[in-house]
């Protein structure tokens, strides 16, 4: 519940935070170039070498890099959930070939395809991204899915479904479905840092958001290069990372630990 609380004061600290401050993400303040945190009290988080606000500016990052693995979490849950379901519950060779289209995507360098997608989308397009981040992050969802569903396609009231009838669409969408969504949730929770770090991997690479929007991988890889001169550009989006993925982990290990009918 602390780390709920803590990720939905960062998610309101992103959305309404930059309105505290006179100053845009992109504004240039001449007069105060490399400006430490306290030097000023225009800028509390100090500004970058262009006289940028980063306190402006680690939000906007943080609003972006969550806005990104939210939105691949839910492509991931949603193409993960609908391959997995259909390959457990189906079966035989439809399951042998989907999952064998698992593997070889699995197989496939990430980087490879993530410069293959930015040649075609554009480098730095939040869709790029998305696609570039989604064509793995449905990966691991989907075995989960599919190893929850070969269990529960066995139960009792599967086969009294079958029994009365049901088609197979049917019992998928109102029984194996709503019976995953503990297991759905937990995984969900825990892909949204993952998918993150894969954001922040990415902007640090320079393949990601690019100038003079932020995210905070692109934050942290400006503040590591000016480490010894300006450490406070480090700092600032390298905490907020730090604490919106350690929260997210904590939620889902204590999602895992209330919906787990074994620790009841």
């Amino acid at each position: 519940m602390a780390a709920a609380a803590v990720i939905a004061a960062l998610a309101l600290l992103a959305i309404l935070g930059p309105w505290l401050s006179p100053y845009s993400y992109d504004a240039l303040d001449w007069q105060h170039l490399a400006a430490a945190p306290g030097l000023t009290a225009a800028h509390w988080l100090g500004t970058d070498p262009l006289g940028r606000d980063l306190y402006v500016r680690t939000l906007y990052g943080l609003r972006l890099s969550l806005l990104i693995g939210v939105l691949a979490s839910a492509v991931s849950v949603g193409i993960g959930v609908a391959w997995g379901t259909i390959a457990g519950y189906v079966g035989g060779r439809t399951d042998s070939w989907m999952m064998r289209t698992v593997d070889v995507l699995y197989a496939l360098p990430y980087l490879f395809v993530v410069i293959i997608l930015a040649t075609v989308f554009g480098r730095g397009r939040v869709a790029m991204l998305l696609v570039a981040i989604g064509a793995v992050g449905w990966l691991t969802m989907a075995r989960v899915v599919r190893g929850q569903t070969l269990s529960l396609k066995r139960r009792e009231f599967i086969e009294a479904a079958r029994a009365t009838g049901l088609g197979t669409r049917a019992i998928l969408l109102r029984h194996i479905v709503p019976n995953l969504a503990g297991t759905v949730a937990v995984y969900a929770t825990l892909t949204i840092p993952e998918l993150i770090t894969y954001e922040s991997f990415l902007s640090f690479l320079g393949l990601g958001v690019q100038e003079p929007q932020a995210s905070l991988g692109s934050l942290i890889n400006d503040g590591a290069r000016q480490m010894l001169t300006a450490p406070w550009m480090l700092l600032a989006p390298a905490g907020i990372l730090f604490a919106l993925l350690l929260c997210f982990n904590l939620l889902g290990d204590g999602l895992r630990d209330a919906l787990d009918p074994a620790t009841h």
